[in-house]
């Protein structure tokens, strides 16, 4: 009978080097590595940085208003607030912020009614300290293209109260009060809230507030 012969042994040392994970630790899974990040729109404040002028920063995607014959139901506002949404009269709410976070609770009112429904060209949205930063930038290029913008009527408008005069009437403006509320700045916001059928909203200190308007809230 006969011998198979025996297959031949690779040396050891021909098998290449070993690697052993160290006692109690497993080899590490590869982590993908994140592709280039899309262009997100820049929320207001947040323009883009480069040479060439960036698009204006939009407030955020806006969505088609409800038809008439069915309003789309209003967004829940954060802490038990609600924003009111009854047109057939002036509405007047204040939302409490200190100073330095009244542009942001501006900002948030903004996105709960675009969120109920409210066209963006509906509102207007005051400061009575420094510029909205999306007014910033958008002033940086002068006040033809910026204050072009505000007519076109067709997106949410920024603008300090001392320029609150020059503004076309909008049916919702919100004030934020990110500063002091002086004479201009008070009778902006007595204007605003004689006016028939407007909304109203005031983000600041509500004892400031007050004393601006003479009148409780």
């Amino acid at each position: 009978m006969p011998l198979i012969p025996e297959e031949p042994q690779i040396p050891e040392s021909a098998q290449g080097p070993r690697v052993t994970p160290a006692a109690g630790r497993t080899a590490p899974t590869p982590r993908p590595v994140p592709g280039p990040r899309s262009a997100a729109t820049p929320r207001p404040g947040n323009p883009g940085r480069g040479p060439a002028r960036p698009a204006p920063p939009a407030q955020r995607p806006h969505p088609a208003p409800a038809p008439p014959a069915a309003p789309a139901p209003a967004a829940p506002a954060p802490a038990g607030r609600t924003l009111p949404e009854d047109r057939s009269a002036a509405q007047f709410q204040v939302i409490p912020a200190p100073a330095d976070g009244a542009v942001d609770a501006a900002d948030e009112a903004v996105d709960l009614l675009l969120d109920s429904g409210r066209a963006p060209g509906d509102i207007l949205v005051l400061t009575t300290g420094g510029q909205h930063p999306w007014a910033s930038h958008e002033l940086s290029f002068g006040e033809t293209a910026y204050w072009a913008q505000q007519d076109a009527g067709d997106d949410v408008f920024f603008a300090g109260t001392a320029s609150a005069g020059r503004c076309a009437p909008r049916p919702v403006v919100i004030v934020a009060v990110n500063g002091e509320l002086d004479d201009t700045a008070a009778r902006a916001l007595s204007d605003v809230r004689e006016r028939e059928g407007a909304l109203l909203v005031v983000c600041g200190d509500p004892q400031k507030i007050n004393s601006a308007l003479g009148a409780g809230v």
